[in-house]
C-alpha cells in the first residue's frame, strides 16, 4: 500500500491511473485522425469535372533558340606568346518541331508558347559551343498547321515532323577570321536570334465514324450509350458546344472511334451558328451516322437538310458510307413516323432509343460492318488504316 502510494505520488501516477481504469497507456487518436485525413482526401469527383473536352484549336507562339556567340581569345603558353587566335564558333540554337503522335487525341496538352534551347558560347582552344537541343511538341495525327490563314503543314501520318521554328546560327569566333592579311583578328560575331512565328493548330478529327445531326437529336446521349465518353446531357433542350470522341470496344480488341459533332443548323456552311468550326471534323470521318429525331413531324426533312449542308461545305462529303439512326423510338409519335421515314429515303434506317438502350445491338453490329469495309478498302489501296 505504501509502494502504491509512492508510485501514485511520483511520475508514474498518470500511467498507473490509466491502467487501473482499463484504458490503454498510449494514445490512439493520432492514428485515427491520420486515417480519417486520408479518407477525407478521396472525395467523389463530379461527372462534370471528369468530362474532358476535345480541344481542336490552339494558337501557339514558337521561337527558335538563339545561337551562341563566337569566342574571342588568343592562344598563349610558355615560350609561345603569340600563338594566334583560338576562339571557337558558337553553337546553333535548337529548333521547335511539331511531331504527330497517334497516342495524342487532343490539343489540350499543347502549351501557348515554346522556345528552343539556346546554343552555347564558343570557348578558347578552338572549342565550339554546344548546339541547343530541339524542343519536340507532340500533336495528334491529323493536325493542320496554319500561318496567316495559309496551311503550311498537314501532319497525317504517325511520326511525321514539321520544323515550326528554326534555331539561330551560332556566331563565328575570331579563329574563323584568321587570314594571311590579318594574323591577329579581333573580330567575332554574336549568335543569330531564332525564328519566331505565331501558328494556329487545327485538329481535324480522325475518328472512324461521325455523329451528324441537328441540335437535340440525341447525339450525346447516343455516344454515352455506345462508349465511356461523358458528354453533357440534360432533360432540357441545349446543344453541345465542344466535340467529344468515344471509343467503342469489341471482343476481338478492335476499337472504333465515334465523334460527337456539335449540332448543325441550316446555313452552317455559310458560317451560321457554330458555322464551319466543326464541319471540318466531319471531313475526315470515314463513315457517317445521321442521327434523326423521330418524334418531330416529317423527320426525313432533317436528313435532307443535313446532306445539303455537308454537300455545300465539300462536294462529295454526303456520299460517304452512312446509316440513318432514328432516335427516340421509345416515344409514341416516333413509332408512327418510323414507317414514313423508311418510305421517303433509300438509306438503311436503324430505329433505337439512346435513353433506354433499345436496339443498340443492331447499331453496334452495323458499325463494325462499316469499320471492316473501311479497313479492307484501305488495305487494298496499299494504305494504312487509322487505328485507335
Amino acid at each position: 500500500m505504501a509502494l502504491c502510494g509512492a508510485v501514485m505520488g511520483g511520475r508514474g501516477a498518470p500511467l498507473l491511473g490509466l491502467l487501473l481504469l482499463g484504458k490503454p497507456a498510449f494514445s490512439t487518436t493520432r492514428v485515427a485522425c491520420g486515417k480519417n485525413r486520408r479518407l477525407r482526401q478521396k472525395r467523389a469527383i463530379s461527372e462534370r469535372k471528369l468530362t474532358r473536352y476535345f480541344v481542336d484549336h490552339r494558337r501557339v507562339r514558337v521561337v527558335g533558340g538563339q545561337g551562341g556567340d563566337g569566342g574571342h581569345s588568343f592562344y598563349s603558353e610558355p615560350r609561345k606568346i603569340f600563338g594566334g587566335p583560338d576562339g571557337g564558333n558558337g553553337g546553333d540554337g535548337g529548333h521547335v518541331v511539331l511531331k504527330a503522335d497517334q497516342q495524342m487525341k487532343s490539343l489540350s496538352s499543347v502549351l501557348p508558347f515554346y522556345q528552343g534551347v539556346h546554343g552555347g558560347r564558343g570557348g578558347s582552344k578552338n572549342c565550339y559551343g554546344a548546339n541547343g537541343a530541339s524542343v519536340y511538341v507532340k500533336v495528334p495525327v491529323g493536325t493542320s498547321v496554319k500561318e496567316d490563314g495559309v496551311v503550311v503543314a498537314d501532319l497525317t501520318q504517325h511520326g511525321e515532323e514539321y520544323v515550326a521554328a528554326y534555331g539561330g546560327a551560332g556566331g563565328k569566333g575570331n579563329r574563323f577570321f584568321l587570314s594571311n592579311e590579318n594574323r591577329a583578328p579581333m573580330l567575332f560575331t554574336p549568335g543569330e536570334p531564332g525564328q519566331e512565328r505565331v501558328l494556329h493548330l487545327e485538329l481535324k478529327t480522325t475518328a472512324h465514324a461521325g455523329l451528324v445531326g441537328f441540335p437535340n437529336a440525341g447525339k450525346s446521349s447516343l455516344l454515352r450509350a455506345l462508349s465511356n465518353a461523358k458528354p453533357a446531357v440534360a432533360a432540357y433542350p441545349f446543344t453541345t458546344l465542344n466535340p467529344h470522341v468515344g471509343i467503342v470496344h469489341y471482343e476481338d480488341y478492335e476499337q472504333v472511334a465515334v465523334a460527337d459533332i456539335p449540332g448543325l443548323i441550316r446555313g452552317a456552311h455559310q458560317n451560321r451558328g457554330l458555322g464551319v468550326a466543326f464541319l471540318r471534323h466531319i471531313e475526315r470521318c470515314r463513315f457517317l451516322l445521321y442521327v434523326v429525331d423521330l418524334s418531330v413531324p416529317r423527320p426525313w426533312i432533317q436528313l435532307q437538310d443535313l446532306k445539303y449542308e455537308l454537300e455545300q461545305y465539300k462536294k462529295g462529303l454526303s456520299e460517304r458510307p452512312c446509316v440513318v439512326i432514328g432516335n427516340k423510338i421509345d416515344l409514341a409519335q416516333s413509332r408512327i413516323n418510323l414507317p414514313l421515314l423508311k418510305e421517303q429515303i433509300d438509306d438503311r434506317v436503324i430505329a433505337l432509343s439512346a435513353l433506354t438502350g433499345d436496339n443498340l445491338e443492331e447499331l453496334l453490329l452495323h458499325l463494325r460492318e462499316l469499320y471492316d469495309i473501311y479497313v479492307k478498302t484501305e488495305q487494298s489501296q496499299g494504305q494504312r488504316p487509322v487505328k485507335w
